[in-house]
């Protein structure tokens, strides 16, 4: 009986359980979820401008002499003076100095030589006219008179050959002064006052090198040859040419194209080039590493955008547009061309909207996002990388 008691009492407690079970599980069903709320996703923006905008053409350069020049030894001899390193000379300065007792001497005895045989030419010339008047009378034989012509003849062959050694002594004494072919700057010399110099000697004496104009030679692919060519009428109009540094960007100095090479190198497809710049500052200096653009031609008033904005899909460039109502909109578009770090939009954004420059990862299309404003596409004088 007490066990049949225990047993009611049981079951009873077990529908109660069951029983609230159920309606708690009726309340959190009728019960309104709590909506999720996702916080914006923090986005750097920029403003579409309008701006006129140059094409270029960009390579890396090295600036080189405009012409340079080996001084090298024509006559052998003591070497007496040598120009001051690093000193500016004009064409014609004298650089170098040989000792020219040797060639002054030789240049004597070439003349003196000159001298004789042309007494004797003279002599022989007199002797010969008397013949001549005593061969009319005949009063000697032809054979007198013949002979003498001949010795008349071997004698002016002889001052040729002595006016031949008098014009060398006097070229070989002028080698011992050397003159600078053009106007530029000394380097470095290679060898000083009191070494004594050969003739055509291998390492030379000094260089000079002409660095106002300066030459800027850089080689381009063949496509962006056509470029350049079309863009100069088959490189009969000079293009504007700018050198920058490799490590700031500045301009170093802005001249013209001037030399296209005549053929393309077929183990690497390029084209040779070379500018000249007037480098009046100085700023280009042989040897210098330099980055150079050429501009092809200006697109005026173009729509403008940060070129980390655009985003590249299944459909084609896009971005994210930033509306009035905080939300990023995905927006197709059409790209003209990306120029250093600018993108040129030629249809699907106007002016004065904001489009995602950074944090494009994060977003989805209509998710609200916090703008923060970047700074502008700043042209960059540098190549496009």
């Amino acid at each position: 009986m007490e066990q049949r008691r225990r047993l009611s009492k049981g079951f009873a407690v077990l529908g109660v359980v069951v029983v609230a079970l159920v309606v708690w599980a009726a309340l959190m069903a009728t019960k309104p979820a709590k909506q999720q709320h996702q916080p914006p996703v923090p986005v750097t923006v920029a403003t579409a401008t309008v701006e006129d905008i140059p094409v270029t053409v960009s390579a890396l350069g090295a600036a080189q002499a405009w012409q340079a020049v080996t001084i090298t030894a024509q006559a052998s001899g003591r070497l007496t003076y040598v120009a001051q390193e690093g000193a500016d000379v004009r064409a014609g300065e004298l650089l170098a100095q040989i000792d020219p007792s040797l060639y002054q001497a030789n240049l004597a005895q070439a003349q003196g030589a000159l001298t004789r045989d042309q007494a004797m030419l003279a002599d022989s010339r007199a002797v010969l006219a008397r013949y001549q008047a005593l061969l009319a009378q005949d009063s000697i034989s032809r054979q007198q008179a013949d002979s003498q012509a001949a010795l008349v003849h071997q004698q002016e062959g002889l001052v040729e050959i002595d006016r031949g050694a008098v014009q060398a002594a006097r070229v070989n004494l002028g080698y011992c002064r050397i003159t600078s072919p053009v106007a530029g700057r000394v380097g470095v010399r290679l060898v000083d006052p009191g070494n004594v110099v050969q003739a055509n000697g291998a390492a030379g004496i000094v260089s000079v090198n002409q660095i106002e104009p300066i030459a800027v030679t850089f080689t381009v692919p063949q496509g962006d040859f056509q470029r350049l060519s079309n863009a100069s009428a088959g490189f009969s109009r000079p293009l504007t040419t700018v050198a920058l540094s490799q490590e700031t960007g500045q301009v170093l100095g802005t001249g013209e194209l001037t030399v296209a090479d005549n053929h393309v190198d077929q183990a690497t497809g390029t084209v040779a080039m070379k500018a000249r710049f007037p480098n009046a500052g100085r700023s280009l200096w042989p040897g210098q590493f330099v980055q150079v653009s050429l501009t092809l031609q200006t697109l005026p008033r173009a729509v403008v955008i940060p070129a980390a904005a655009v985003n590249q899909g299944p459909h084609g460039p896009f971005v994210y547009v930033v509306g009035a109502d905080g939300k990023a909109h995905v927006r197709s578009l059409v790209v003209a061309l990306t120029q250093d770090i600018r993108a040129v939009v030629q249809s699907g954004l106007q002016p004065g909207e904001k489009v995602v420059s950074d944090g494009q990862m994060l977003l989805r299309p209509e998710i609200a996002v916090a703008a923060r404003t970047g700074a502008a596409p700043a042209a960059r004088q540098g190549p496009s990388s």
